[in-house]
């Protein structure tokens, strides 16, 4: 745990050091629709953002914007131990149909721990625990991530003002914090899958994820 509060300390230095910057821009067609995709930069080592983005950006306009931490298990293997492919396909449909947002994925695996510890965390649920349990037994915080870095992100794209898909209210509050303003949260809940329910139960046990009935 120790050790978790000191890397989350340099990330937040790190982040306070110096702004985002983009550092790439290409058109992207997907199968949910057209979009821009960025590559974006910060001072520290492990400040680096994907964003895609649908239409313009008007200032002073709420942008629809999910922030979506990598889940190598989900998002490419279609792992339905977690929800994490449901939301992000289900945010690329949401902000399709928008007139703009903004899909920010980081590089924030197993909420923070890293591949091969979610995969250790996976066998410890194999035998009994829950996600929060197993997290807590390899010596990690249920939730090791922060969202400095983003917030700094969605600033350099001009997003400061935003309507935020998700159902963590820590990420509300941090984003806060770091100068973007949430003015609306909007849910994010795909329908669950038998092999889900019980980790979606967990998170609104006792994370406090705001989820309706699972």
């Amino acid at each position: 745990m120790a050790k978790n509060k000191q890397l989350r300390s340099a990330r937040r230095a790190e982040a306070a050091a110096g702004k985002a910057q983009i550092v790439a821009t290409a058109k992207f067609p997907t199968r949910f629709g057209r979009f821009t995709i960025y590559g974006i930069k910060g001072s520290g080592p492990a400040d680096e953002a994907v964003a895609i983005q649908h239409g313009r950006l008007r200032r002073g306009k709420p942008v629809l914007v999910r922030i979506h931490s990598q889940c190598l298990t989900g998002d490419v293997f279609g792992s339905q131990r977690c929800d994490c492919r449901a939301q992000l396909e289900f945010s690329l449909r949401r902000i399709a149909k928008a007139p703009s947002g903004v899909v920010l994925y980081l590089a924030q695996e197993g909420r923070g721990i890293g591949l091969i510890n979610k995969l250790r965390a996976y066998e410890l649920q194999d035998r009994g625990l829950d996600t929060v349990e197993a997290n807590r037994q390899l010596g990690f915080a249920a939730d090791s991530r922060d969202y400095d870095f983003a917030a700094a992100a969605l600033k350099a794209l001009g997003a400061n003002s935003v309507r935020l898909l998700s159902n963590n209210p820590e990420k509300v509050s941090q984003l806060e914090k770091n100068g973007v303003r949430v003015v609306e949260r909007v849910p994010c809940q795909p329908p669950a899958s038998k092999h889900s329910r019980a980790y979606l139960q967990t998170k609104k046990k006792k994370m406090g994820h705001l989820l309706r009935s699972v």
